[in-house]
């Protein structure tokens, strides 16, 4: 009877598999502990909020009804909605068309000029905050949502340089043939380009939205009226209302950056076939 035996090769490669397991199986404890964490003291009171048991002694659903009886969360998480999907429609859309002209067009300087555009990330935020409230506050808008978004409207320097990689990669033939059929520079784009480019546009759209979603310094600075709060801004009011020099009560402020946090994770798992399929694509067109 002839005896089987496993070969060497076949046992190295069965340890690193069982080697990747647990290393993904770490991870995923390290990321997901703290807000496991998070959801634990949101349902506690007030003495047991820091006392690191994962499974609440007295579960306390009251603090989440008191939350929603205190403060506008609706409203916030309307206006949040609103801002983050006008941002992110709005730089796509833009950044898509610098993009495409940068890679379609050749013409004198143009490398010179994407070059000053790139640069454009190398200004800090911070250099840039005042001008751009002299602005609005001229426009009448400076305490209004339309700074949050309408920034956007010129595009971005990162989203136009990751969207010209991917239009740099489309065969210039297939340009060249819808030209021969009549085709205009814009049916180009939105014919052609942009429904090839589907994967990166929809990466530049899911960052967007998480970018918009969690902003909190703009909101800091133009919104005044708590009916016109974003998330992270009324995030903020509720830690200055119930955290440190408020109230104490972090429970409160425990289950609203859960409210705060769950809409993210569940776009995160809506678009993660899409966000995966872009960041893959990403790699093989640069």
């Amino acid at each position: 009877m002839t005896q089987l035996t496993m070969r060497p090769d076949t046992k190295e490669g069965t340890a690193k598999r069982a080697l990747r397991v647990v290393g993904v199986l770490l991870a995923s404890v390290v990321f997901l502990y703290p807000f496991v964490w998070l959801i634990s003291a949101s349902l506690k009171p007030s003495t047991d909020v820091f006392d690191n048991a994962l499974i609440p002694h007295v579960v306390q659903w009251s603090n989440y009804q008191e939350l929603w009886n205190a403060l506008p969360l609706f409203t916030w998480i309307g206006n949040s909605v609103l801002v983050t999907l006008a941002a992110a429609v709005t730089v796509t859309v833009s950044s898509a068309i610098v993009a495409f002209g940068f890679a379609y067009f050749r013409f004198p300087g143009r490398d010179a000029l994407f070059a000053l555009v790139i640069g454009t990330m190398m200004l800090p935020a911070a250099v840039t905050m005042v001008p751009q409230y002299m602005v609005w506050n001229w426009l009448h808008l400076a305490s209004s949502q339309v700074p949050l978004w309408a920034p956007n409207l010129f595009g971005s320097a990162f989203y136009i340089f990751l969207l010209r990689q991917f239009f740099l990669g489309l065969p210039r033939e297939l340009f060249e043939a819808a030209r021969v059929d009549g085709a205009g520079y814009w049916t180009l784009f939105w014919r052609i380009a942009a429904p090839l480019c589907r994967p990166a546009l929809i990466v530049t759209f899911i960052f967007e939205v998480q970018a918009s979603w969690t902003d909190l310094v703009r909101p800091l600075i133009y919104l005044r009226d708590p009916q016109l709060y974003t998330v992270p801004r009324g995030l903020k009011a509720v830690l200055d209302q119930f955290g440190d020099g408020g109230e104490m009560r972090w429970e409160i402020v425990c289950a609203a950056s859960v409210v705060v946090t769950v809409p993210m994770i569940i776009a995160f798992f809506v678009c993660q076939r899409h966000f995966t399929q872009g960041i893959a694509t990403t790699g093989s067109k640069g």
